[in-house]
């Protein structure tokens, strides 16, 4: 349907309600009668309690609770957190350590929570945490990747190493090598980043009807509700979990963090709602952070330049303690796209997980995705350089033929359609690289540095491919939508809205959209991935059908007409043999007036037979200051392959916000420990967060082939615009400064790290002379 369907960039719904202050955040809803929890965090990172004396602050005016890791196990909680474990080559699991809720025994990064304190007033709780008396006896720290060496973190863990994970044939990749023509070997820094989303991580509790509330800005509400129901010893019954409005995740948010369970004991142990919310510096000490590894990356071509073999090894940070996803970020996760878009059959790949005394590791916007794209894509990119042949053309030679599809990949993924070298000659175009030597020519008539790097990425749709969809016809004139995802500012309830006037014709503004409250939907996948409308458009159009087809012999009833001569269309039910209209709202009106109870609410659950692979092409221009080191990204260009596109607007946002994380992550998001553990960069005065003037326009553009692997034909987009931007900022960063005979480039480029390489390539030049 036109106006407000399917592939229409209609305006977001949500915009108006938000920008006006009408959000529901957890801030905005706490109960007014809430006491305020803080959380007193070690400022060591790594050594072991010697003293912890809560007695002065429990002492302190305003002060209701002072909990510790004592308290929690008299009150008998189990106070570990839960975490995937992965299988190591052996088979064997992965370490395993306990990350103690609130510190036990010993202290392993700097913002590990120690203490909680309650009381009426955050600034009495503050005040009160000033007067816990903290002595610890410092351990040796380990900040480097290394396995081995310094102390080890976990006796689970010698030489801190948590796993070693492995996927391929070692043998017959080496024997690849050997018959190889050319073998080019890269090593790469990803560097670790903060996700630092416009909402800080946040929680509130409440008793209700004889259970608890936790409300929680997350990025879904079952996988909590069960953790906090077995923590507490209730049932999943007893325990309501809700999203409600959530100002970004990245992925940072999926998982669960020792706040909510210690939020949720005090209201259950106080008998009264307790609140915390945390300040900038604090989720810069305890968030989940993302990305780094260092990953050395072997590719082997044959005479005609076809890649032939490509090995992976990579060391990743995992942090203190293992997180949620975190061992299954950088080994299985990173391995759904180990090859990319090229058809080569010999591949390995080695990933060592390593504990250091810092913050977390674990999903940040494409988990794994984006850090396999870069280091294979910067790979591609200095391999086309060192043999001498253009980046597109190496590419051209090794990307799968359109007629191998679908296509099983080396490790096994299904790539059910694809056509590489059409999107690839598109952005070709759009980004004018046939131009590209008058603009370097006209930079370096300036006395300026430019170079241009494109990035082929694909990247794998993750999460449960399992859905539900419930359309309900609880008021009149108002059709209510409930979902198993959560956004988090993606636009959710406008391309929803547009799945339900598409397919029933009830207009956005007749539409509810239900999400976030394990009470209400009984279950759900969250937000993650990039699953959110593949999944959930397909449940939609599911439960509509139903819709339609549960109505249609009511409303012949009502028409007069036998039900196999009514057809419904444009958003009405008619039948030939009637001259009257009745739309699905008029239909709805007219069960609840009959008491058909029955038919005012339809769910329907569906599962998606594969992946989709979202793919394309990403092209970056910069030029760089040699005087300053100061880069500048002059022109981006973006062409991919979404599928169908359900809201090609949203769609484009999308991208646009995926490429500045990428690129904030390439020039100036650097998190740097001093060698003591202690975060230097914890505030927005150190932490270079991108800018809007870090970023041209960004030329996006679609050359879509539809998915098989879905009803729509979609494929998702909200990781994709950073799974591309890292590589294709990095080569172009390559590009403007090889012909200095600079090798080695890695980000984050700042100015300084800029300006240190130009005086090394100075330093190189006069030394040849």
């Amino acid at each position: 349907m036109s106006g407000f369907g399917t592939s229409q960039a209609m305006r977001r719904v949500e915009d108006l309600r938000l920008l006006t202050g009408g959000g529901q955040y957890v801030d905005d809803i706490a109960p007014r009668d809430a006491l305020f929890g803080f959380v007193f965090r070690s400022s060591v990172a790594h050594g072991e309690i010697t003293t912890l004396d809560v007695s002065a602050a429990r002492a302190a005016p305003g002060v209701v609770m002072v909990l510790t890791a004592d308290d929690l196990a008299a009150a008998g909680r189990d106070t570990a957190m839960s975490a995937s474990i992965i299988k190591n080559r052996d088979g064997v699991k992965g370490a395993a350590p306990k990350r103690p809720l609130l510190a036990e025994g010993r202290v392993r990064f700097v913002g590990e929570p120690v203490a909680f304190v309650v009381a009426e007033t955050l600034d009495q709780a503050k005040a009160a945490s000033e007067l816990i008396v903290f002595d610890v006896e410092s351990l040796p720290v380990k900040l480097d990747v290394a396995p081995g060496g310094g102390v080890d973190l976990h006796a689970e863990a010698p030489g801190n190493v948590a796993y070693t994970w492995e996927t391929g044939d070692a043998d017959a990749v080496g024997r690849a090598f050997e018959a190889a023509a050319h073998v080019v070997e890269l090593t790469v820094d990803d560097t670790r980043i903060i996700a630092n989303s416009l909402e800080p991580r946040g929680c509130f509790a409440e008793i209700e009807d004889g259970g608890i509330h936790v409300c929680v800005n997350g990025q879904g509400v079952w996988g909590p509700r069960d953790d906090l129901a077995k923590f507490l010893g209730f049932t999943k019954d007893e325990v309501r979990v809700t999203n409600p409005d959530v100002g970004g995740g990245f992925g940072m948010k999926a998982m669960s963090y020792p706040e909510t369970f210690i939020v949720a004991h005090a209201t259950h142990a106080l008998g009264r709602p307790v609140r915390w919310m945390a300040e900038r510096t604090e989720s810069m000490l305890s968030d989940n952070a993302g990305r780094d590894l260092i990953c050395t990356a072997r590719l082997g071509f044959d005479a005609d330049h076809k890649l032939t073999a490509y090995s992976m090894d990579s060391v990743a940070n995992l942090g203190a303690y293992n997180s949620g996803y975190a061992q299954f970020i950088q080994s299985e996760l990173f391995a759904k796209v180990l090859p990319g878009v090229y058809d080569v059959r010999d591949v390995f790949m080695r990933n060592v997980g390593v504990y250091t005394n810092t913050t977390q590791v674990d999903a940040y916007r494409g988990a794994g995705r984006p850090e396999a794209i870069y280091v294979l894509e910067r790979a591609m990119d200095y391999a086309a350089r060192e043999l001498g042949v253009d980046p597109l053309a190496l590419r051209r030679k090794s990307f799968i033929p359109t007629e191998k599809f679908p296509y099983t990949s080396a490790v096994g993924e299904i790539y059910d359609v694809g056509d590489f070298d059409r999107v690839l000659s598109r952005a070709e175009q759009e980004a004018d690289l046939a131009g590209f030597a008058a603009r370097r020519a006209a930079s370096e008539a300036e006395g300026k540095l430019r170079g241009v790097g494109l990035c082929y990425y694909i990247e794998s749709i993750l999460g449960n491919p399992e859905e539900t969809a419930t359309v309900a016809f609880e008021e009149p004139g108002i059709a209510t939508l409930y979902v198993g995802t959560q956004s988090n500012g993606q636009g959710h309830e406008t391309v929803y809205s547009q799945f339900v006037y598409e397919w029933l014709g009830i207009p956005p503004e007749n539409v509810k959209i239900v999400q976030g409250d394990s009470k209400r939907i009984a279950k759900g996948g969250g937000t993650g991935g990039s699953r959110s409308v593949t999944t959930q458009g397909t449940a939609t159009k599911a439960a509509s059908e139903a819709v339609v087809a549960r109505f249609t012999p009511f409303v012949a009833d009502l028409l007069e007409v036998e039900a196999d001569t009514v057809s419904f269309g444009e958003g009405s039910f008619r039948s030939d043999g009637s001259n009257r209209v009745m739309t699905v709202l008029e239909a709805a009106d007219e069960a609840r007036a009959a008491g058909r109870e029955d038919l005012l609410r339809t769910s329907e659950t569906t599962t998606l037979p594969g992946r989709s692979f979202p793919n394309g092409c990403h092209v970056c221009e910069l030029e760089i200051d040699k005087d300053t080191g100061v880069v500048t990204v002059e022109k981006y260009t973006v062409v991919d392959d979404f599928g169908n596109l359900m809201n090609p607007m949203l769609a484009e946002g999308q991208v646009h916000g995926g490429v500045a994380q990428g690129v904030g992550q390439c020039l100036s998001e650097a998190v740097v420990y001093d060698e003591s553990g202690q975060l230097l960069t914890a505030s927005f005065m150190d932490y270079g967060m991108p800018r809007a003037d870090n970023l041209p326009m960004i030329a996006f553009y679609s050359e879509p082939v539809p998915s098989t692997a879905n009803v729509l034909g979609m494929k998702g987009c909200g990781e994709a615009g950073t799974v591309g931007a890292m590589a294709a900022v990095g080569n172009a960063a390559l590009d403007a400064l090889w012909p200095l005979g600079l090798r080695k480039v890695d980000m984050p480029f700042t100015p300084a790290r800029m300006w240190a390489m130009l005086r090394e390539a100075e330093g190189r030049a006069i030394a040849a002379e």
